[in-house]
């Protein structure tokens, strides 16, 4: 591990309209137990609001933002147009990702998350960007072998998963020098947990919890905070990525309940 603290970066839902008092909503629910939030980029192929436009808002509320950025919806010229306009903002911190499949049209071809990765040591730290500070890029990454060139971020954010055992084998065998966050995801419904599984095979949903899921929709929310719980209890990550999608409410009135306000963490 490399940081004093077991960081919650918490997810936003992303805003689809030009209204960002739902955004706002979430980060003043969710600030007491979060250290940071991580701002999607046209979230499941939809069109939203910019990520860079949203972290510098929620900057404004003196919260720390990371702007995803999504390589599907990019070329070149459109990515260094990003970088300068988050530098004007004063935004810094990247989640670089592959990106879901758009609901119409197509996937720019032009730019991968490794371009971008190099852009940001090229481009981003030219003499255009003098004065302005220095970009911090993360990656993600399923639960395999970390390939060479990702271990040139700065920070990794892994899958969401559900099996403790599983992280930490994975975790143990992977050298990465920097903070690495576990995926946490709050499994709002039995109709959420079926979609889930009939959407992809990379995320396994215990049968237990969906036992419980079948007659109490807060299952996903106990599970969520008691993962990471043993999470932060192992030692093995730096913190967590937690999406609590539209149970954010109930996700940070039970980790202030569990003692998560920040500054209170054993």
């Amino acid at each position: 591990m490399t940081a004093s603290r077991f960081e919650v970066v918490a997810e936003v839902e992303p805003a689809t309209r030009p209204d960002l008092s739902r955004v706002r909503h979430q980060v003043g629910v969710l600030s007491p137990v979060a250290h940071g939030f991580l701002i999607p980029d046209n979230h499941l192929g939809r069109a939203t609001v910019s990520s860079i436009a949203v972290a510098h808002e929620v900057a404004n509320m003196g919260e720390s933002a990371i702007a995803c950025l999504n390589s599907r919806d990019r070329n070149r010229l459109g990515f260094r147009r990003d970088l300068l306009t988050a530098a004007a903002y004063g935004v810094h911190r990247f989640l670089c990702v592959f990106g879901d499949q758009p609901t119409s049209g197509g996937r720019s071809t032009d730019l991968n998350v490794a371009r971008m990765l190099e852009e940001v040591q090229t481009f981003g730290s030219s003499e255009v960007f003098a004065g302005r500070g220095t970009f911090s890029v993360g990656v993600t990454s399923r639960m395999v072998p970390l390939p060479a060139w990702k271990r040139e971020a700065d920070f990794l954010f892994v899958q969401a998963a559900f099996d403790l055992e599983a992280l930490l084998e994975w975790r143990s065998t992977v050298d990465f020098e920097g903070p690495v966050y576990a995926g946490v995801l709050v499994v709002a419904s039995i109709g959420m947990a079926k979609t889930l599984r009939e959407a992809t095979d990379q995320i396994e949903i215990p049968s237990s919890l969906l036992g419980r899921l079948e007659v109490d929709d807060d299952a996903g929310v106990e599970f969520a905070c008691t993962l990471m719980e043993d999470l932060r209890a192992s030692g093995s990550f730096d913190g967590v990525h937690l999406v609590p999608v539209g149970r954010y409410r109930k996700v940070a009135a039970a980790l202030e309940q569990r003692g998560w306000g920040r500054g209170r963490q054993p």
